[in-house]
């Protein structure tokens, strides 16, 4: 792929909410997304050709053709991809792809995360509706039978037991995890939008949060919300074009090697070692080059693994990293900048695309109060499952 075939012209990101009131299906919330999109670029509609999607409620099946009726698109590239929280990024370079080849030129890559319609009002109970073992209760799952009545029910116990193993390979020690929330809910302070806007915390009170699967804690986990996040991927030309600063997509890579955590090869070598490898090679660049890195950061163990095996320090040396680097926004290796999942709220699915979201808008100029000085290279990460699927992008103003 040239690494300089396309690029993100715009984006929207509806604040996080525990309570979503508004009436809206999904394919309305498309049809919003997409509207949103196309306003930020300062783009034309008749630009657009493609979309990438999560699945409808209203279209268990066919859902890429009732999103092109509803919005009345004549589309190219029609798109739906399931890799967990690695979904947004998955998409971006889908549609980085079909764009290189010369199928499309503008892509809508949206991803609404609302309530059903038969919970939007105040007298009726809200729940991301999320299956055991996300699906893993199934009718002949390998992990409804022999996972499932042994009490591993859920990610939070998963990412426990990798983090415990790390703990006790290397001597990681708890208040090092801490860190990293804090420091990510300091930049959540600068972002008017995240649901922990306003509320600080400090490592002695990460410590002190109740302990949820031993050793991570309350605080260390991300709160389900809400919302809504989207962007627009179009061909390099187009984005010139466009209203702001063309974010490139110079590489991308993705991996995965299984389902469920005990069927990981390797709790301490995740699929993140390759598809990061692959993204810096395409886009010709290396780690020590990158302005922030935005980080899938469902709990802090995430975002420590994920960045030894992205390569910014060794396996092992994780701690040691988050000790003597700052992830404040203002910091000498911003993290995160919005707060991540853990500060800003992960809104479902779209909890993924807050990363991308959030390099586009520091390569752009436009993060407000937590703008970095200088952020020409951005590198992201999506993870999803079990630590399982990983899609890695190397972002470049243009």
């Amino acid at each position: 792929m040239g690494k300089r075939a396309a690029a993100i012209a715009g984006v929207s990101e509806w604040k996080p909410a525990r309570r979503w009131d508004e009436a809206m299906f999904d394919l309305d919330a498309f049809a919003r997304l997409g509207a949103e999109l196309i306003d930020d670029s300062g783009l034309d509609r008749a630009d657009v050709d493609g979309f990438c999607v999560v699945g409808a409620r209203e279209a268990p099946a066919l859902a890429p053709s009732a999103v092109a009726e509803h919005l009345g698109l004549r589309s190219r590239f029609n798109e739906r991809v399931d890799l967990g929280g690695a979904t947004p990024a998955g998409m971006v370079w889908r549609a980085a792809a079909a764009i290189e080849v010369g199928i499309c030129q503008a892509v809508l890559v949206m991803c609404p995360a609302i309530p059903r319609p038969s919970q939007q009002a105040r007298d009726r109970p809200q729940t991301s509706s999320r299956p055991v073992y996300m699906g893993g209760d199934a009718w002949g799952s390998p992990q409804a039978q022999f996972e499932v009545p042994a009490g591993l029910v859920g990610a939070t116990p998963s990412y426990a037991m990798i983090a415990r193993l790390y703990m006790e390979t290397f001597g990681l020690d708890e208040a090092t995890l801490a860190k990293i929330a804090v420091e990510q809910r300091y930049n959540a302070l600068a972002n008017p939008d995240a649901i922990f806007y306003g509320r600080p915390i400090t490592v002695d009170e990460v410590l002190a949060s109740p302990m949820i699967a031993d050793p991570l804690k309350l605080l260390e986990i991300v709160m389900p919300c809400f919302g809504g996040a989207a962007v627009l991927v179009t061909s390099a030309d187009l984005a010139r074009r466009a209203r702001h600063r063309p974010a490139m997509i110079s590489g991308f890579g993705e991996e995965m090697t299984h389902r469920s955590l005990t069927s990981m090869p390797d709790l301490l070598d995740s699929p993140v070692r390759g598809a990061a490898a692959r993204a810096f090679a395409m886009a010709g660049t290396t780690p020590a080059a990158m302005d922030s890195a935005q980080i899938y950061d469902c709990y802090t163990i995430t975002v420590l693994r994920s960045l030894e095996d992205a390569g910014f320090c060794r396996v092992g040396e994780g701690g040691a990293f988050v000790r003597e680097h700052d992830f404040r926004y203002d910091g000498d290796f911003p993290v995160n900048t919005n707060g991540g999942q853990l500060g800003f709220g992960q809104a479902g699915i779209s909890g993924g695309m807050t990363h991308v979201i959030e390099a586009v808008r520091q390569i752009q100029g436009r993060a407000g109060q937590r703008q970095q000085r200088k952020c020409d290279l951005a590198f992201v990460n999506g993870n999803g499952g079990m630590m399982s699927e990983q899609v890695s992008l190397i972002l470049e103003g243009a």
